[in-house]
């Protein structure tokens, strides 16, 4: 690698600073006036940056963020993240008392990203596997993320989820869940399964991630009632001892 190189590179690294450490995607002039980077500068690495994956441009707002390749890099250190260790034993012990999976995931940009998947003996394999991305206007986890932004984040997110269709329903239907609190969706997914999901909220009550576990559809309104309460409790305790704690 030349020397000239060297200052591109960590112009690069700067930037993916920037958004990792921004709660929203920002325009392109914050992050020339943040970094004090040239315009044509900024307009070229964030280019390439997005043809790469790595950021994600919002055309509607003139935003960016981090895209998904660079969540990939994160995701082997995620695995052993606090968040993935407070969550585990827990979920199992959730999914164990329905016969089902318990999941642990995260957003990132349209999507549903499952960080951790556990499994009741005898549980159906389902795709919502540890890796895995959905779109996440369609599954529990998603929407329940979803309702914890701003109107505007959730709009960009299905606007570049690629679905076709009226946003309003959606935008219904994510007043209503953040209204109660937790989202439920049956054999959306999977036939003959339902999951019920939560909001792991931060300290500025946004969605750091969800916690779901997704059981027979058979399963009584009494159980799902009480796996709804010990997901909740295990948000809100995870929410308070990495988010809220200092």
């Amino acid at each position: 690698m030349s020397r000239s190189q060297v200052p591109a590179a960590r112009n690069v690294l700067a930037i993916l600073q920037l958004l990792s450490n921004i709660e929203t995607p920002i325009s392109a002039s914050r992050i020339r006036a943040e970094l004090d980077l040239p315009r044509s500068t900024t307009y070229h690495l964030l280019n390439e940056m997005v043809e790469a994956g790595f950021v994600m441009h919002l055309p509607e707002h003139r935003t960016y963020g981090l895209g998904f390749a660079a969540y990939d890099m994160a995701a082997a250190y995620s695995s052993q993240q606090p968040l993935v260790r407070l969550a585990t034993r827990p979920l199992e012990k959730a999914a164990t008392s329905v016969g089902g999976s318990g999941h642990l995931s995260r957003l990132a940009g349209s999507e549903v990203v499952y960080l951790q998947e556990v499994r009741a003996p005898g549980a159906p394999s389902l795709v919502t596997d540890k890796g895995v991305r959905l779109q996440a206007h369609r599954t529990a986890s998603g929407r329940v993320m979803l309702a914890h932004l701003p109107e505007h984040e959730a709009r960009a997110a299905y606007s570049t989820s690629g679905e076709v269709g009226e946003y309003r329903k959606l935008k219904l239907r994510l007043a209503e869940v953040r209204a109660r609190g937790w989202e439920l969706e049956s054999e959306e997914i999977a036939r003959g399964q339902a999951t019920v999901a939560v909001p792991v909220l931060d300290h500025l009550d946004r969605p750091a991630a969800a916690l779901a576990v997704t059981h027979p559809v058979s399963l009584s309104k009494a159980a799902v009632e009480q796996v709804l309460q010990e997901i909740t409790r295990l948000a809100e305790t995870i929410s308070v001892k990495m988010y809220r704690s200092n």
